[in-house]
C-alpha cells in the first residue's frame, strides 16, 4: 500500500470549504474528476457507514464501502475504506476487498490561514491505483477550489 499526499490552498473560509467538500450537491461536482455521476450514500458522522458510488455501464452502483473513523468539524475527517461495491452489491470478503479493506484510510485536514483554507489529503492506495490517484486528485482539488471560491 502506498501513502499519497495532496494539498491545495483555497481562497475561502474553512467552513465554506468544509461545506463544499462534504455537501451532497457540491460533492457530486468536485468528485466528477474521479467518477462522473459519483455520489455518496450515508453520513459523515463519526462511526457512520458511507458508500462512495457511481453508476456502472449498466446503471448499477459501484464504488467503495467505508466508514467515518473520525470527524472533527471544520478540522479533520478520516475515512476508513472497508471494501467495494460491485454491481450494487457490497463486497467485504473477497481477496481484493480483504487486501486493503479496513487498512486503507483517506484523511482530509482543513487549516484556515488568514481567511484562506489549506486542504490536505492523505490517503492509502494500492499500487495499481497510484498513477490514477496522482493524476486525478489535483484535478478534483482544483474543481473544489473553483466551487468554494464562487461568491
Amino acid at each position: 500500500m502506498e501513502k499519497l499526499h495532496f494539498s491545495f490552498k483555497i481562497n475561502a473560509p474553512v467552513k465554506k470549504v468544509w461545506d463544499t467538500m462534504l455537501g451532497e450537491k457540491t460533492f457530486r461536482e468536485w468528485t466528477s474528476a474521479f467518477m462522473p455521476g459519483g455520489y455518496f450514500e450515508g453520513s459523515w458522522d463519526k462511526g457512520s457507514k458511507i458508500k462512495f458510488l457511481a453508476p456502472n455501464k449498466d446503471g448499477k452502483p459501484e464504488g467503495m464501502s467505508s466508514e467515518i473513523a473520525e470527524n472533527r468539524p471544520y478540522e479533520f475527517v478520516s475515512i476508513r475504506h472497508l471494501g467495494v461495491v460491485i454491481g450494487g452489491k457490497e463486497d467485504l470478503q473477497s481477496h481484493d476487498a480483504k487486501e486493503w479493506g479496513g487498512k486503507a484510510y483517506e484523511n482530509y485536514t482543513f487549516t484556515e490561514v488568514g481567511g484562506s483554507t489549506e486542504v490536505s489529503v492523505d490517503m492509502d492506495t494500492a499500487e495499481q491505483w497510484k498513477d490514477d490517484m496522482t493524476k486525478t486528485w489535483p484535478k478534483a482539488l482544483a474543481r473544489l477550489k473553483e466551487i468554494a471560491e464562487k461568491s
